[in-house]
């Protein structure tokens, strides 16, 4: 092979891998007619499987609402807390809302789009744990830890602050723990809280304490920069024609969270 046709080989060759690494070695969102969204199955209010298999929640309804802005149809799949990135890595799923918090760590494995949600962390505790006020009253006391969440150690991070910290799978075993006093108190993102108690019908409450600011992104594969963009336009829009708020009051309605102002759209990541 003469050289001048062996250089324009490899420059072509070099182009075809570096086009592959830019787009995440797929085809963009926009390419897809259907997307699989990845929920979470566990969480009342945000994420929550009904017995005939279909899926409810904050989230399923924010899915469906920017697949309908954009055209698609949407699919689900069960993502626990653990499994939410690596669904995204095997591409088990296309994009991930699942209470994903935006985080420097995981930007280094996933890109996001939005956030669609800020909220805060806050603590569930009993109703008769009277004594317990703030979150210096919890000192030393057992939080049940969510396998796969950095909730609690963001907890940790508090100045001063301890616990024992008692592993469960998922919310659903948190909330069978605190009931039966196999822990103290519960620490996550509110909406996962408040959604929690709302489906105990009562003997449980948040006690305020927004331990730090929680942004809900949408999970995605990196090197689609069209596709991010054009969640965040959807996003948009759904701040704009007064769905997020319509929204929050249909999942949490006399938890207090529906009352939170709805002022403007998150401050959005960058797309990638």
């Amino acid at each position: 092979m003469r050289l001048p046709t062996l250089i324009v080989l490899l420059t072509a060759l070099a182009g075809a891998l570096l086009s592959a690494c830019g787009n995440g070695g797929g085809e963009s969102l926009l390419h897809k007619k259907t997307w699989v969204v990845g929920v979470r199955p566990d969480l009342p209010g945000l994420g929550l499987r009904r017995p005939d298999g279909t899926f409810e929640g904050f989230d399923i309804d924010v899915a469906r609402y920017i697949a309908r802005d954009l055209g698609r149809m949407v699919t689900f799949v069960p993502v626990l807390a653990a499994d939410r990135i690596p669904a995204l890595e095997t591409k088990k799923a296309d994009l991930v809302l699942a209470t994903l918090s935006v985080t420097p760590e995981r930007k280094t494995r996933i890109a996001f789009a939005g956030p669609y949600l800020t909220s805060y962390q806050d603590v569930l505790v009993r109703d008769d744990m009277r004594g317990v006020t703030g979150l210096r009253d919890l000192k030393g006391r057992r939080f049940c830890a969510v396998e796969g969440s950095d909730t609690t150690k963001r907890l940790m991070a508090v100045r001063g602050m301890t616990a024992a910290l008692v592993p469960a799978k998922d919310y659903d075993r948190c909330m069978s723990l605190i009931r039966a006093n196999g822990v103290d108190a519960i620490t996550t993102n509110d909406v996962i809280l408040a959604g929690l108690a709302k489906r105990a019908g009562g003997g449980m409450r948040l006690i305020g304490a927004q331990i730090s600011e929680q942004n809900s992104g949408i999970g995605m594969r990196r090197g689609d920069p069209d596709g991010c963009e054009a969640l965040n336009g959807a996003i948009t829009r759904m701040y704009q024609d007064g769905t997020t708020a319509a929204l929050l009051r249909k999942w949490f309605g006399g938890t207090g969270l529906d009352r939170r102002p709805i002022v403007e759209v998150p401050q959005f990541e960058g797309c990638l």
